[in-house]
């Protein structure tokens, strides 16, 4: 995936170390919606004039705005939360009927990152009390091979849940492999049924997807007003924009998507009451992109360059942190924020699947 820097590069100072701190308490319970890193088109890349102008605008909006410090919507906090819950579900669950919910994993190839996320999310399943199942495949697999192993587990009664680690080789189609998996099982809610109960009005998906449904955990959990607000999604891939656009508009949202193809994406986006940022940019979202007392939900998970880290680099989000958060009235952090909350839907997801499957409330 394209990754674009911005001539400033932004980074976080002290005091937005400070305020990442600081921290509220989520308000709500889990919300009735029943990890893949977010994958989006890479947004047009701002010149040098471009982000001259942002600065001068930023200058201008500082000298008229006092300084102000957005509230931290942590998700470490609320996944830790969530998962809470799913344990003493699992246990209720067992103990009433015997049955612990499954999720099975098919990694195929051997990239690294994909080999983390897939440990971490049986790490996730181990804590909460949910059976692991998982298949490594090799790199030169056939589509065949691996729609025969989901096969297996779209026939497995211990197996709730299914996932299969995305990015696929490139000799393979992921719509096919995707759409082999059982709708019933399709923890990850790519099923293209899934994706179109969401669309419409009057139906429900058997599954949202794992991040949009964490974004939007995040918003109810922290009682952020979502119904008559003006919401703009940065990025529309099928994995986080397009579903959370969608997500949005059914909770009666007004929703503009900005993409690589929107004319004065940042005149769009300061017209948002609730920013969610998809587009896989580091820092492409200024503080003068950002209405006053909007909410800033940062889905991006961008690695750039630090040599005073041990490990050469560090992680940023789509959005400038410590421009936005004088600005925003609530901000997610990265990391942080919204990435520990894939893996909680993940889990919440699994135990939604088993409930339905064996009829248990």
């Amino acid at each position: 995936m394209a990754s674009f820097l911005l001539p400033d590069r932004c980074a976080l100072s002290p005091m937005a170390e400070a305020v990442a701190a600081r921290t509220l308490p989520p308000l709500r319970r889990a919300h009735s919606y029943g990890f893949q890193p977010p994958v989006a088109i890479p947004c047009r890349p701002l010149g040098l004039a471009a982000a001259r102008s942002i600065a001068s605008h930023s200058s201008t909006l500082s000298a008229v705005a006092p300084e102000t410090t957005a509230k931290v919507i942590d998700g470490k906090l609320v996944s830790n939360q969530i998962k809470d819950e799913v344990t003493a579900e699992i246990a209720r669950m067992k103990n009433a009927i015997g049955i612990v919910p499954g999720l099975a994993v098919i990694l195929v190839g051997s990239r690294k990152d994909s080999q983390t996320y897939v440990r971490n999310k049986k790490k996730a399943c181990e804590v909460v009390g949910i059976n692991s199942y998982e298949v490594n495949l090799p790199e030169d697999i056939t589509e065949e091979e691996v729609v025969k192993h989901i096969a297996s587990f779209n026939d497995d009664s211990a197996v709730h849940g299914i996932l299969v680690q995305l990015p696929l080789p490139r000799h393979m189609k992921e719509e096919n492999i995707l759409n082999a998996v059982n709708i019933g099982k399709d923890v990850d809610g790519f099923h293209p049924l899934n994706i179109g109960c969401l669309a419409m009005q009057g139906r429900d998906p058997l599954f949202v997807p794992c991040t949009p449904k964490g974004c939007m955990e995040l918003l109810h959990r922290y009682d952020i007003e979502i119904k008559g607000k003006r919401a703009v999604v940065i990025g529309r891939s099928n994995i986080v924009g397009m579903p959370v656009a969608l997500l949005l508009q059914k909770e009666n949202a007004t929703v503009s998507m900005v993409h690589s193809y929107t004319k004065n994406p940042e005149e769009v986006t300061s017209q948002a009451d609730i920013v969610i940022s998809a587009a896989g940019v580091a820092n492409l979202v200024r503080g003068s992109w950002i209405k006053p007392g909007a909410v800033v939900i940062d889905v991006g998970i961008n690695p750039v360059d630090d040599a005073e880290t041990p490990r050469g680099y560090r992680l940023v989000g789509d959005v400038c942190y410590e421009e936005a958060c004088k600005v925003a009235s609530a901000i997610t952090p990265v990391p942080g924020g919204v990435g520990p909350m894939t893996i909680a839907m993940l889990l919440s997801n699994t135990l939604g699947s088993a409930k339905r499957i064996h009829n248990f409330n």
